[in-house]
């Protein structure tokens, strides 16, 4: 017999910490606070085996799980003095999601489960409490509902609102037993009316379906969209939680509330949460209500005249305190903890490592290195290399002017423009046309995710700290203000209020989430650059790492942001990027129209001390790091004028005849480009090209050397080769003018010749090309296009379909598809390394930042990966990642 139910309580715990694959990260993490002896209300979780069975069998449970939960139950019921379903003394369950990884908000929930017309008044009698019994009915209908019998909670919503409009009763704590026992009446008359049949009365009825619903949600397209959005495997599947129900909404010494054991914004080590008296956890996390401070430092930074936890309930709060130092020392991480008050006494349901800004978590992984709980590679491992583009955000100038709307709660730091918009579905419209956008919303749910991950920034106009906006806003990387109470929000008319001032759809706004500000217009942005404890943790990361990793640099800009972020050099360097500005692009036109070999060296020769001076600059700036310089790749039509109008302007500016432009840009037009005449068959078509780009490149490094004595690390790279025969063809070229500059200047400059590694035949003929080649560079962009046969700018069009349908794992453009382009990479690195054994290797594309694909290229075995200047420290702690994980040890990087 599958064992499918695991219990914990006080007496016997069936799971512990170690078993989050099964158990989930809330049954797991239960199990283990159980163990400490912690104040847990007692439960069971159905293991994610039984997700998998009820999945790959039409959605039905094993025959021997009934079993199981019966036993279950009955000892939850025997720690309590209570039972399910007793007209005396009933008992009331929670049911929720558990998944391995945390998934905020994005599974359901059933809370109060256990309630119905019979049970209702024992249980009112039992906590002696009418008021609290009723409360927590309605909330039962409400959430049940919703969840398994997918009523809009709207609805409820909207029946409660009108019965305080009737009553003229402004907020919830308003509200009698009397109240809620007619609400607890409407509720069921709207159910009656929307599905035709009453609110269910069976309780077991009732618990089958809040577990079946619970892995339902499993699929739901939230929880997919999370899924995707973060790589959590669909095969994991969910755990669900059953636990005895534990009670906020008690009266004045009850209360709910989060607390974080530091600060998930900024790290710091302080105590950090809310809680609200008198409410149940949905409360908190739904943004309702806007909560009260944890403590009364924090209420008094935020100006509130609402006491504190610490102030109305010091016993409890000091409690909290201790358990939250406990469970960050036994975690070894910033915990996530979630508490109920009932009556005075404190109750844990839940703790899991924090969802946190990347600024926060790389200064609580410094800081728990320091403090001894964990380890430099510890900490180097807990930040993913990925999220570390959230500290390159942009924030504001802080000398900028600035128009201030209103100021809400610094929910996620970072700051945003974009229009307004109000719905989810429209931020992810206008995401995909190009558009900046801020999401506007009363509160977000978790149907919103979708909409926040296309927007810039997101703000709401209710919501605490720990809201659903604030939580996964952090996690995304969104700057995110919450909380904006003097927002008043119309969704019809499309439009957001502060007084007496309207902003509409499609308006520009700023937000600040380190500060909270709603800035009217487009504000001037900063980037942050790398300093203290990410500089600290970069450092540790480039101990680990045997990957070496440069940077793509077409600009002196670029090169001195990636110097700054420490690159070892440039590992790829455009020379057609230098050609675009106004008046070289000009003198390129001139030399592509030329009609003989004579006219266009004339045109080269103005080209040659242009390109000689940005080649000076980018060596200055490496000193004597390697410095890769790609000579000309794109086709030269890529150059000229498109359109009638264009082609005008054009040839009136050069002094040329509009039919002979006309005519030149048809002669030069390709039925596919891309395969066409570029690379080095330009060069081998027209070697002026090649000999005025080599002699700008040795001559600007003659000049650095005379000014600096340091030579530069000169490497030249020949793009689009298919094998020896032309890569020899065109060294002999280079080597040729490199004499005649030595000749000329009677300086010698060391330099590299190698080549991209674009094409599958060139990784098939890596070994006799490696013969003559100083270096071999991966160009992966074209080695993804010319392997799969997809381009690159079409693939838009049925990518995402051979995703859904899981016929590609993912974006190949985004991380390096190993069974085909993979294969050939690995290929190219074996043929090349059995000719020539310390050969240099490394990689140029975009993948070069992708932390997926530079694991692949520590396991291959590459030297060096190049990427984008602000993606050099995410490679570099990707590098470190790959190196801790893997046992295998790359060549010694460059």
């Amino acid at each position: 017999m599958n064992k499918w139910v695991y219990s914990f309580g006080p007496e016997t715990t069936e799971g512990s910490a170690g078993m989050r694959a099964l158990l989930g990260g809330k049954g797991s993490n239960l199990a283990e606070m159980s163990k400490l002896k912690l104040s847990v209300p007692p439960g069971f979780t159905l293991s994610t085996e039984t997700c998998a069975y009820y999945y790959s069998h039409e959605k039905t449970f094993p025959s021997d799980l009934v079993g199981q939960v019966k036993t279950a139950l009955k000892e939850v019921e025997r720690l309590l003095g209570s039972r399910f379903g007793d007209e005396e003394n009933p008992l009331l369950l929670s049911v929720r999601s558990g998944a391995r990884t945390s998934m905020p908000g994005m599974m359901d929930t059933v809370l109060n489960l256990g309630l119905n017309d019979q049970t209702i008044e024992a249980f009112a009698e039992k906590i002696q409490d009418r008021r609290c019994a009723y409360d927590s009915y309605r909330r039962f209908i409400q959430m049940y509902s919703n969840v398994v019998l997918k009523m809009d909670h709207g609805r409820f919503e909207e029946i409660l609102e009108d019965y305080k409009q009737e009553r003229e009763i402004s907020l919830d704590a308003g509200m009698e037993d009397h109240d809620w026992v007619e609400i607890v009446g409407r509720y069921k008359l709207g159910v009656l009316d929307h599905l035709g049949q009453p609110f269910p009365q069976d309780l077991d009825e009732q618990l089958w379906n809040a577990i079946g619903a619970v892995f339902v949600s499993w699929m739901s397209p939230r929880a997919i969209t999370y899924r995707q959005l973060h790589h959590i495997p669909e095969s994991w599947g969910t755990a669900v939680n059953v636990q005895a129900m534990v009670f906020g909404n008690m009266g004045g010494v009850s209360g709910t509330g989060v607390v974080f054991t530091r600060d998930p914004s900024s790290g710091e080590n302080v105590f950090y949460g809310e809680f609200l008296k008198n409410a149940q956890g949905e409360d908190v996390v739904a943004g309702l209500r806007t909560p009260q401070m944890l403590t009364e430092s924090a209420r008094s930074a935020t100006g509130s005249d609402i006491p504190s936890l610490e102030g109305l309930m010091p016993s409890v709060f000091q409690e909290l305190k201790t358990i939250c130092q406990r469970l960050e020392s036994h975690y070894r991480d910033m915990q996530d903890i979630e508490f109920t008050i009932q009556n005075g006494r404190l109750w844990i349901l839940q703790t899991r490592a924090g969802k946190r800004t990347m600024q926060a978590a790389v200064k609580i992984a410094i800081e728990m290195v320091k403090e001894g709980l964990i380890s430099k590679e510890e900490a180097v491992l807990r930040i993913e290399p990925e999220g570390l583009s959230q500290l390159l955000h942009p924030t504001l100038d802080l000398n900028a002017v600035r128009d201030v709307l209103t100021v809400g709660l610094p929910a996620s730091p970072g700051a945003a423009v974009g229009e307004i918009v109000f719905s989810a579905d429209e931020a992810k419209v206008l995401k995909e046309k190009g558009r900046s956008v801020i999401l506007v919303r009363v509160e977000t749910s978790p149907d919103d995710i979708h909409g926040m991950h296309a927007a810039s920034g997101i703000l709401t106009m209710r919501g605490g700290m720990t809201s659903h906006a604030a939580v996964v806003a952090r996690g995304m990387g969104r700057p995110c203000v919450s909380g904006a109470g003097e927002l008043k929000i119309d969704y019809r008319a499309g439009t957001m209020s502060i007084g007496n001032e309207v902003l509409r759809r499609g308006d520009v706004i700023t937000i600040d989430g380190s500060t909270g500000q709603v800035l009217r217009g487009c504000m001037e942005m900063n980037r942050m650059e790398i300093s203290g404890a990410f500089s600290e943790l970069i450092s540790w990361a480039n101990e680990f790492r045997s990957l070496g990793v440069r940077s793509n640099a077409d600009t002196p800009q670029e090169a001195r942001v990636a110097h700054s972020f420490g690159a070892e050099g440039i590992g790829l360097c455009r020379t057609e990027h230098m050609f675009f500005n106004n008046e070289r692009i000009l003198v390129m036109r001139e030399m592509i129209l030329a009609s003989d070999e004579e006219s266009r060296r004339k045109a080269l020769n103005k080209l040659l001390p242009m390109q000689r001076s940005d080649f000076e600059i980018l060596f200055e700036i490496m000193h004597d790091l390697p410095v890769t310089i790609r000579l000309l790749d794109p086709p030269l039509h890529e150059f000229l004028p498109q359109g009638e109008a264009r082609i005008k302007e054009v040839a009136f500016q050069l002094g040329c005849d509009v039919e002979m432009l006309f005519r030149r840009v048809n002669e030069l037009s390709e039925v596919n480009p891309m395969l066409g005449h570029r690379g080095c068959r330009l060069a081998i078509t027209y070697p002026e090209i090649t000999e005025m780009q080599t002699r700008a490149i040795l001559e600007a490094a003659t000049s650095v050397y005379k000014k600096t004595e340091i030579s530069p690390n000169v490497e030249i790279m020949l793009p689009l080769i298919l094998g020896r025969a032309e890569f020899d063809f065109l060294s002999s070229c280079i080597r040729q003018v490199a004499a005649e500059v030595e000749s000329e200047t009677g300086i010698t400059i060391s330099y590299k010749i190698g080549t991209m590694v674009e094409l599958p035949r060139a990784c098939l003929r890596a070994g006799e090309i490696s013969e003559n080649a100083a270096f071999l560079s991966f160009g992966t962009n074209d080695l993804t296009q010319t392997c799969m046969g997809v381009s690159r700018d079409d693939t838009a069009r049925f990518l995402s379909a051979y995703v859904e349908k899981k016929l590609l794992n993912g974006d190949p453009f985004k991380s390096i598809d190993e069974e085909g382009v993979g294969e050939l990479m690995r290929i190219g690195v074996e043929r090349g390394r059995k000719v020539k054994p310390d050969i240099k290797i490394g990689i140029c594309g975009e993948h070069g930042g992708d932390p997926t694909s530079i694991h692949f290229c520590h396991k291959i075995g590459i030297n060096y990966v190049s990427c984008s200047p602000f993606r050099v420290p995410i490679a570099q702690l990707a590098a470190a990642h790959a190196a801790l994980r893997n046992t295998h040890v790359s060549d010694k990087k460059e």
